[in-house]
């Protein structure tokens, strides 16, 4: 009875293994099979991804996700979700992969199979032009917006500053944000560095950056968890891009520097 209970066992493991095997070959070869990866995005984050003049979605993550798509041989989708919903459109199917300025942390890491980190970036603050913000405690007392979801909303609920904000406004997108920090119904945003300096450089909004921070943090893409084919296939490809010179090119396109990380 022993020997026919080990004999199961191994042969369970075996079967669970080979399972296991299918389920990584199946994320690159559905993308391969199906001719085009899709990727979900909040389509305001500018400069990563955004909507131009003409509404189409344009970006540096945006280009970045095409030289990718095009050395895979497939076509790339965009998907426009909610961001407050993205991990829930991953795994339902909707999407392939979420590239957009989504910031690397361990709670991400608990429902989110990230890339190799591919940009630094800061959560900072922003404000109205002529607001003076000197340090993190002269948030005490401010209305203060963050969009839902976002690496600026977790960072700024972890800093100790949290207890003492006066009004805390969370928005579906940083575009509602802006809005209402320009029309004072709010004092500051938390917000991604390399989104505020780029909506500062095209005087769209009267609203100024502030060295004030609230920490490092750095972008990669998000795959579903188990499945790594597709993640490391993408790796590969963008460390290849790197070597090529391609990525430093899109990187000088959108920032007019190269600030990928090799």
């Amino acid at each position: 009875m022993k020997k026919i209970l080990l004999v199961l066992s191994v042969v369970l493991i075996v079967f669970l293994a080979a399972c296991g095997e299918k389920e990584e070959t199946d994320s690159l070869q559905k993308v391969l099979d199906q001719g085009y990866i899709t990727l979900g995005l909040d389509d305001t984050f500018a400069p990563l991804g955004f909507r131009d003049e003409d509404g189409e979605v344009v970006g540096f993550d945006i280009d970045l996700a095409k030289a990718v798509a095009l050395e895979l041989g497939v076509e790339l989708r965009i998907q426009p979700i909610e961001w407050d919903s993205k991990v829930l459109e991953l795994n339902s199917g909707n999407i392939d992969m979420i590239w957009n300025g989504l910031t690397i942390t361990d709670e991400r890491l608990l429902t989110i199979n990230f890339s190799e980190p591919y940009l630094n970036n800061r959560q900072i603050v922003l404000v109205r032009t002529g607001f003076e913000l000197l340090d993190v405690e002269d948030l005490s007392g401010l209305a203060v917006g963050v969009q839902i979801d976002s690496s600026g909303q977790s960072a700024l609920e972890a800093n100790s500053v949290f207890s003492s904000i006066g009004e805390y406004v969370k928005f579906n997108t940083f575009t509602e944000a802006l809005l209402d920090l320009e029309s004072s119904r709010i004092d500051v945003i938390v917000i991604d560095e390399i989104m505020a300096r780029y909506i500062v450089s095209q005087n769209t909004y009267n609203v100024s950056v502030t060295e004030v921070s609230l920490g490092d943090e750095e972008y990669g893409v998000g795959f579903r968890l188990g499945e790594d084919t597709l993640r490391l296939r993408v790796d590969e490809i963008l460390n290849q891009l790197s070597a090529d010179g391609e990525t430093a090119t899109i990187s000088v396109k959108w920032f007019g520097e190269d600030i990928f990380i090799n």
